[in-house]
């Protein structure tokens, strides 16, 4: 088996290719695009990250699987059994727009679906969040290294993190559900970036986080970061992207929830 601190290198390294791709963030090369539902934006940078995050890994470890949200599946002739899970362009929305949550996500899983080592990048906040699975959480930033322990547990005004679906129907019931959501809650953030939703969970910025219809690639490195951080995480039981991915209902019913061990009862199962 390989280590997970190896295979955490190896993210590192991707993640920190796609981020430079989009640290070159030029207003007039975005070459913006809808990929379908109202909202859901590519960009000429979602395409050349994934690029650059794919050459990494395929030059480390050509006989690994690769999912991502732009490119699909690359599956090898005699796979490792490996596999990593990209978003090149975690907000993308935020990006088009200069709002700097956005973020290159790489993570890996193994063969039972375990997932081993994780990396979120925001180059314009200057942050790297990783994990490697029982090696805890960290963030480099301003060229100190932190180890990451979630949210302060009870303390007061606590905030719930949360996104929206880009159909209108679920929006809707999105929507009319947020009261409920937020008994307990001082208040509500939408950031734009599920990957870094929860990775504000494991440094203790959020108290809580929850989204339904996320993507796997939206959640594989955040929640492997959070949970090493010692909160709670619930990750949505979805078909794998190597057997073509879930149905629209089953993704859009499934939520993805982080929080302190307090707040586990909060979400709906």
């Amino acid at each position: 088996m390989t280590n997970p601190t190896e295979l955490l290198e190896i993210a590192k390294a991707a993640a920190a290719a796609g981020a430079q791709v989009l640290a070159g963030r030029n207003a007039e090369e975005l070459q913006a695009s809808n990929k379908g539902d109202a909202g859901d934006w590519v960009t000429s940078f979602d395409v050349a990250a994934e690029h650059a995050v794919r050459d990494v890994i395929s030059a480390a470890r050509p006989d690994d699987s690769i999912t991502g949200e732009e490119h699909g599946t690359t599956r090898p002739e005699a796979p490792t059994g490996y596999r990593w899970s990209i978003d090149p362009l975690d907000g993308t929305t935020n990006f088009i727009r200069n709002i700097v949550y956005y973020a290159t996500s790489v993570a890996v899983a193994d063969a039972d679906g375990a997932w081993l080592a994780g990396v979120v990048n925001a180059p314009a906040l200057g942050r790297i969040y990783y994990a490697a699975r029982g090696h805890g959480a960290w963030l480099e930033e301003g060229g100190r290294v932190t180890r990451l322990d979630g949210p302060v547990p009870g303390r007061k005004g606590q905030i719930l993190a949360t996104g929206f679906s880009y159909d209108p129907a679920v929006r809707a019931e999105q929507a009319a559900f947020l009261a409920e959501l937020l008994d307990g809650f001082a208040d509500v953030r939408r950031l734009g970036s599920a990957a870094l939703d929860l990775c504000l969970v494991a440094d203790g910025t959020h108290d809580a986080y929850g989204e339904r219809g996320l993507n796997e690639h939206d959640f594989s490195a955040g929640a492997l970061i959070a949970e090493e951080a010692g909160c709670w995480v619930r990750r949505p039981r979805l078909a794998s992207p190597l057997e073509g991915g879930p149905a629209d209902g089953e993704r859009l019913d499934a939520w993805t929830c982080a929080g302190g061990l307090e707040l586990s009862g909060k979400f709906p199962l």
